[in-house]
């Protein structure tokens, strides 16, 4: 069973202030979301979580309200994490603590074959891997400050579901790390289409995922679209809703053509359907 525990919101005035949080209690992998409703001398400016920072941003559709989205590592283990609140009250700077519970996922586990080459790695492509990884992490943990999206999200294409994010991976009888999106069914020259607007700030062939696309939807929101066999945009592309990216594929390390659709947010990677279900639900739903 699917744990959709962020759908519902409610109002937390502890503090006298106007917050509305998702849920108090994240799975591992997962994502909230808090809101903040603008009063009059009251200014939201951050949240801190283990010494991350996550800035509070202007909500894309509605003047009156802010937000932050709290991911949670897939690799976090149940505890009670503490959440710094950072605001000015009256142009004074203040601090309020809540609290969230990280609860276990519970993700399977699944068996692949893939090809020897793909698992035990020549030094040439460990390095080209490193190298490609760098770059990606690079992408991922850069906040661009502007907002593309002011529509609902939608997935990159309607086909089957073939595995789910979070599963631990077993490659070749070797536990090499867990599943960090959803894969969709699409046999090799199947239209893929962005999944919102944004800005493409990654588009080439890379070792393990292949042919990939990379959208920066701003506020520190990117969607990843991999084992792709064509390219219709480019580095620096600004893209629209539905606008055909290119086509799947079987590149990379893969057993068979499909799309690999993740998302990471504030650098965290994150279950895409729970968070587009959240986003759609709340932050886009005025």
């Amino acid at each position: 069973m699917r744990l959709l525990v962020f759908s519902l919101f409610f109002t937390c005035s502890v503090f006298a202030l106007n917050i509305n949080i998702s849920n108090t209690t994240i799975a591992n992998g997962k994502t909230a979301l808090m809101e903040f409703k603008k009063e009059k001398n009251i200014y939201y400016e951050k949240i801190v979580v283990d010494k991350k920072t996550y800035k509070i941003f202007d909500n894309p559709i509605n003047s009156k309200k802010s937000y932050v989205l709290l991911p949670i590592s897939y690799y976090e283990k149940p505890s009670e994490k503490k959440v710094e609140l950072f605001y000015k009250e009256a142009k004074k700077e203040k601090t309020k603590v809540l609290f969230f519970n990280v609860e276990d996922g519970k993700y399977k586990k699944e068996k692949i074959k893939v090809d020897g080459s793909k698992v035990s790695l020549s030094k040439e492509d460990t390095k080209r891997a490193a190298k490609e990884y760098a770059e990606a992490m690079q992408i991922y943990k850069t906040t661009n400050e502007k907002i593309y999206m002011s529509k609902s999200f939608i997935v990159p294409l309607s086909t089957k579901i073939t595995s789910d994010f979070g599963k631990a991976r077993v490659y070749n009888d070797s536990l090499k790390g867990y599943h960090s999106g959803t894969d969709f069914r699409a046999k090799i020259g199947t239209p893929l289409v962005a999944c919102n607007d944004g800005l493409v700030v990654l588009a080439k062939d890379r070792f393990y995922s292949g042919g990939s696309v990379i959208i920066d939807h701003g506020q520190g929101i990117y969607s990843c679209y991999y084992h792709m066999s064509k390219f219709d945009v480019k580095k620096g592309s600004l893209v629209k809703k539905g606008e055909l990216l290119g086509l799947s594929g079987d590149t990379g390390r893969v057993t068979g053509p499909h799309l690999h659709f993740s998302f990471r947010v504030g650098g965290e990677q994150v279950d895409p359907l729970q968070l587009i279900e959240l986003i759609n639900n709340n932050l886009l739903n005025k």
